[in-house]
């Protein structure tokens, strides 16, 4: 299963839901489903949200991908370490056996 890193990461903001997915572009022309899903395409849709900037969305998904990808290693490593006999670190703990 993909992982939807944009929608999670926009969720991220403004406390969870506040956005939804434009339907119609700016000169009302209707924007397809496979095309909506898209930065330009955010509308807010709760009272007091604000739109982060497109970099602080990129930001965010690097955030949640390096995340992802150290959460992956430290099992890794913490998997041979368990064989080895070796200590394991907090993070591979975590990432072995929750918290």
């Amino acid at each position: 299963m993909n992982r939807d890193y944009f929608q999670d990461a926009l969720h991220t903001f403004n406390g969870g839901n506040w956005y939804g997915w434009k339907t119609h572009d700016d000169n009302g022309n209707k924007i397809p489903n496979d095309q909506r899903m898209q930065y330009q395409h955010i509308k807010i849709i709760k009272d007091g949200a604000t739109m982060p900037s497109e970099a602080e969305v990129n930001a965010k998904i690097q955030e949640l991908k390096d995340a992802e990808t150290a959460y992956t290693n430290a099992r890794t490593t913490g998997k041979a370490k368990l064989k080895s006999g070796e200590a394991l670190t907090d993070a591979e703990i975590k990432a072995l056996f929750g918290e």
